[in-house]
């Protein structure tokens, strides 16, 4: 099959500023990012050097203060460039989501010094961040890591383990959830950890079903020592930050997610429209055009509900069960639209030759990643109803 450019998502953007940026971002896409993302994921190569050029591009910092390097953009703007990129390539735009996520607690909880000195390294500087919070032993029972910090003098020395970090081994900073005091969620504090740090290393890659160029590892520890001075926020608000960030990280989630399921939409309408059976183009037959159109239908409320919650949270306004829904809704629906393009494109849909199977097994992280869709049910359920009665 021919090559197809994918066309534009008909967006409603609030400034020309932000459609400029969204123009810059689709052409870096097609020009940089697409060419290179089958042949990468298949190797397993890491694109340093996108990470690079988007830096440079002001593209890992939009969300951030432009006073140290970053944007200046809301977050509806920002998700959307974040879709652009995963309609491309989910290594890509999932690595910006995570640096962002990263680099929340500091933007958010860091003091003026603070900023003024890890900011514009961060924000515009070429660094790429890792977030540090799950642990072999503590995934979605996040308040129960096991990563201890404890004070020296004007330093902490951290010992443990981090899990399915995202960068890990090619990350220049993490930020680290580490107990600084008893059991439970109050006893955990947040750090700023340069990857240089002596007694810092990281494990093999996981070898994983998808997302083969986005090295995933576990992080670990040993006697790191790290200034007082890069502690975030006050001691034992650590978990609080966490959970603040991870609001803002499943929004990151959903965007990427409906760039996913977008370039399997395009993909398979492409194929249905080109491929011929009976003497005429398989999109003839209403069976395939009602998939189509369902597929389309739960692209778009997917994007709606994501932008819904970016909104709530330009404004200042709660945005936790809007972005569990988002996270859930949109996660899901990559998942049916990449199942549906594969059986769209039949045999050929089952091969490398082809980008559905990829988008497929992409589509699968996005259920799991920054809290499973059945811990996103619990967010929600609690909104509605309350904590659980124990």
């Amino acid at each position: 099959m021919p090559d197809r450019a994918p066309q534009p998502v008909d967006r409603l953007l609030p400034t020309d500023e932000a459609r400029d940026l969204l123009t810059l971002v689709r052409d870096i896409a097609q020009r940089e990012v697409a060419p290179r993302a089958a042949e990468e994921e298949e190797a397993g190569r890491f694109p340093r050097e996108l990470f690079t050029l988007l830096s440079e591009s002001g593209l890992l910092g939009l969300p951030y203060d432009s006073e140290y390097g970053g944007g200046d953009q809301p977050y509806e703007v920002y998700l959307q460039v974040l879709e652009e990129l995963a309609r491309a390539r989910l290594t890509v735009a999932l690595g910006v989501s995570v640096h962002t996520l990263a680099t929340y607690p500091l933007a958010a909880y860091g003091t003026k010094e603070q900023h003024a000195e890890h900011l514009p390294a961060m924000l515009g500087g070429g660094l790429l961040g890792g977030y540090c919070l799950s642990e072999p032993s503590s995934g979605s029972d996040a308040a129960s890591l096991r990563t201890r910090a404890v004070r020296d003098g004007d330093d902490w020395v951290i010992d443990g383990t981090k899990a399915w970090i995202t960068h890990g081994g090619v990350a220049d900073f993490y930020t680290v959830m580490a107990r600084t005091g008893g059991e439970g969620a109050r006893g955990i504090s947040a750090f700023l950890v340069p990857s240089g740090a002596e007694g810092l290393g990281a494990a093999a890659p996981e070898k994983k079903m998808g997302m083969k160029g986005s090295p995933t590892a576990q992080v670990h520890f040993d006697g790191v020592r790290v200034p007082d001075a890069r502690r975030i926020g006050e001691e034992g608000q650590g978990f609080a930050i966490a959970l603040s960030a991870l609001d803002g990280g499943r929004l990151g989630i959903a965007a990427c997610a409906i760039g996913v399921a977008q370039a399997a939409l395009d993909e398979a309408v492409g194929y249905a429209t080109e491929r011929r059976q009976f003497g005429r183009p398989i999109a003839d037959f209403q069976g395939l055009r009602f998939m189509l159109a369902d597929m389309a239908t739960q692209i778009e409320a997917g994007r709606a509900l994501y932008l819904t919650a970016a909104r709530l949270r330009d404004a200042g306004r709660p945005f936790g069960r809007q972005a569990a829904m988002a996270k859930l809704h949109c996660t899901d629906t990559a998942m049916r639209v990449t199942t549906d393009a594969v059986q769209i494109l039949g045999g050929y849909g089952y091969t490398a030759d082809f980008p559905a199977e990829r988008y497929m097994r992409e589509a699968k992280v996005l259920q799991i990643v920054e809290g499973t869709n059945q811990i996103q049910r619990m967010v929600i359920a609690r909104h509605l109803a309350g904590p659980e009665t124990r």
